[in-house]
């Protein structure tokens, strides 16, 4: 009779790479997504953007998103995600979606670029 170990080899194989983010932080990917990416970052800082993107209007909210960056002139490259292994480790049901220092901020509905600035600086950005 075989005796199979199922969970234990999924734990070994389970290994996180480092943070996607353009900050070069040394977190875990699970890591980044649960608790600030970069925890050296001051309040009020952006250490990335990305737009979560599954659908057509999705490149919108990403063009969107790079124009509010610049507007409010931040040297923050916006990430446009369309794997939807990574999109779904952000547990996000409905997109475009907007993650900002690896919390997801915004979902299900695409924001104009004076949108996203309010929302930027409604969450102290």
């Amino acid at each position: 009779m075989a005796l199979f170990n199922f969970g234990k080899k999924k734990e070994e194989e389970k290994k996180t790479p480092a943070c996607a983010c353009s900050c070069g932080c040394a977190a875990s990917e699970a890591e980044s997504i649960t608790n600030d990416c970069c925890p050296d970052l001051k309040e009020g800082e952006i250490c990335c953007i990305k737009v979560l993107a599954g659908c057509k209007s999705c490149h919108e909210q990403f063009e969107y998103t790079k124009q509010a960056v610049k507007d409010m002139g931040l040297s923050v490259e916006v990430e446009y995600i369309t794997d939807m292994q990574k999109v779904m480790e952000y547990g996000v049901m409905s997109m475009p979606a907007l993650v900002v220092n690896e919390k997801v901020v915004a979902m299900g509905k695409v924001l104009k670029a004076a949108d996203v600035v309010a929302l930027l600086h409604k969450l102290g950005f």
